[in-house]
């Protein structure tokens, strides 16, 4: 069982920077792939970026390359989104996810409960 807080969302102005944080207890953290997606209101949730168990492989969505950078600290069972160049379009409610690396949200099997970030133009 893997449990997951996040934290860090908030407001901001366009081209600004926030970084998130997923915190995860259980001791099993380190043996699955972190996942970042986020749902803005009235559309589905998507994925963002995800980092491998290793902390080796990272992999983006096309709308946040660049721009986003994803990482880990197994030591401290801990994910980190790095959001840097917010737009607008970025406003979103920010979900942290385990299970087996890649995009497929429907193969995570832990989730948060989300963190609110919101970028003012």
């Amino acid at each position: 069982q893997v449990q997951l807080v996040e934290s860090g969302g908030g407001l901001v102005q366009a081209g600004g920077s926030l970084r998130l944080s997923c915190a995860a207890s259980g001791r099993t953290f380190n043996m699955y792939a972190v996942g970042w997606f986020r749902q803005a209101p009235g559309k589905e949730r998507e994925f963002v970026a995800a980092v491998s168990f290793s902390g080796t492989g990272t992999y983006y969505a096309d709308s946040v390359k660049g721009r986003f950078t994803i990482s880990r600290d197994n030591a401290k069972k801990t994910a980190y989104l790095q959001m840097n160049s917010l737009k607008p379009e970025d406003t979103a409610v920010y979900y942290c996810a385990a299970g087996p690396y890649g995009f497929r949200q429907d193969e995570y099997e832990y989730w948060g409960q989300g963190t609110q970030v919101t970028v003012s133009s």
